[in-house]
């Protein structure tokens, strides 16, 4: 095998150990040091110490076991330099850490590092970003992405969030059931924020995309398990399930894009819909209302044209009615409209899209620009139409997307 064979071979095995298991290894090692800014540093050596050796020596049978005995010692040697200025506590963590269980041995941490990063020391805007790099290693640009705000913002608010939770001491820890209620939002923000960040990839052919969906649904319901009745920790789950149950739908077989109501029905997972209908129905039985049953309901309301043909649409603005009173959100404003568009017209659609262009965020919101090109087309309205579909393309990453709305707008340039 060639050294350029050989290289290649270190760098996948590292890149599918990142995408498998980065969050157990930060959340495992950060655990025990209790610092997330160390542990990410010294995960980060590790894996620079494995497109070194893995090469030469091979990759190992078990990557992430080497990946985390190297970072543990990257960690135990950084406290040892620092033992000069490190009082006793640090140097009983070091202690401590030497006698951890081996890597095949490794707890599954991830759960308690989310609850660390939602501790009410944590400013509460960063919460959620915070988990999504921690726990889900994200990097500030997408994160930020996420959040509509700079990276530079974002990279900023990240480190002084790390910072924090080391220099206050937070526990690494799922905390008493009396303490989750106010962190539990923040959490279930963060485990959706992924699953959204995994959704992009309509077809499932970027792994790294295709993996974080499944963490978030992995989590999700992993929460669901720790908290079976709090309804919106159903509701999340029910979410997610429906949503990744269409993945096969949203794209032809060659690659292009679908929209829901042109997607084939006989291709949506009946199983995922299966446990979203029972996450949903537990959820409906204890008492309160909140944003992800909401959202899950009109994801149900979707599934009711797998049984009769056609969407509900009355039912749908009823929902959509809900998560705009409930939330304030400017996209869920967005889908309200859409909705009523497809009940009463574009016109009516139109009139309830105007309301929402008053958020200054909609203005780079890609999707605002391509609902608002279709529905002016509807009108007639071909000019103005042409103009939103520019900057909905302009705005759109998904070369499928891109293609779709490029199609669309050439059938008003004819």
């Amino acid at each position: 095998m060639s050294i350029l064979d050989s290289n290649e071979r270190a760098h996948d095995a590292a890149e599918a150990s990142a995408r498998r298991s980065y969050g157990k290894l930060v959340a495992f090692l950060a655990a025990r040091c209790g610092d997330v800014a160390a542990a990410e540093d010294a995960l980060s050596e590790a894996f620079a110490a494995a497109l070194a050796d893995w090469p030469v020596n091979g990759t190992p049978t078990n990557p992430e076991a080497w990946l985390l005995t190297a970072a543990r010692r990257k960690l135990i040697d950084a406290h040892r330099r620092r033992r000069p200025e490190a009082g006793p506590d640090a140097l009983d963590a070091i202690a401590d850490f030497d006698q951890q269980p081996g890597p095949h041995e490794m707890p599954d941490r991830r759960l308690g590092l989310l609850f660390t990063c939602a501790h009410p020391a944590i400013d509460p805007g960063i919460r959620a970003p915070l988990m999504l790099q921690a726990v889900l290693g994200l990097d500030a640009a997408r994160i930020a992405s996420a959040f509509l705000i700079s990276p530079t913002a974002m990279g900023q608010r990240l480190v002084r969030a790390k910072t924090k939770i080391h220099l206050a001491g937070i526990p690494f820890r799922v905390p008493e059931r009396a303490e989750m209620a106010e962190r539990l939002e923040a959490v279930l923000d963060a485990i959706y924020a992924a699953f959204a960040e995994g959704w992009l990839d309509a077809a499932g052919t970027d792994a790294g995309r295709r993996d974080l969906a499944e963490e978030a649904i992995f989590l999700g319901a992993l929460v669901v398990e720790l908290l079976p009745d709090e309804p919106e920790a159903l509701g999340l789950l029910a979410l997610m399930l429906y949503a990744e149950s269409r993945r096969h739908a949203r794209r032809s077989p060659l690659g292009e894009y679908v929209p829901l109501d042109e997607q084939d029905v006989a291709l949506w997972d009946s199983g995922l819909i299966v446990r979203a209908e029972a996450a949903l129905r537990r959820a409906g039985t204890l008492g309160s209302i909140g944003r992800y049953q909401l959202e899950a309901a009109i994801q149900s309301a979707h599934v009711e044209r797998r049984r009769s043909g056609a969407a509900n649409w009355p039912a749908l603005v009823g929902l959509y009615d809900g998560l705009v009173a409930i939330t304030g959100s400017p996209v869920a404003a967005l889908n309200r409209a859409l909705a009523i568009a497809s009940m009463e017209g574009p016109e009516a659609g139109l009139a309830a899209l105007d309301a929402v262009c008053v958020d200054a965020r909609m203005v780079e919101y890609q999707p605002y620009w391509a609902a608002r090109a279709e529905l002016l087309s509807r009108t007639g309205a071909h000019s103005d139409a042409l103009h939103a579909y520019d900057i909905a393309i302009g705005l759109e990453r998904d070369p499928s997307m891109r293609q779709y709305l490029d199609h669309r707008r050439s059938l008003l340039s004819n």
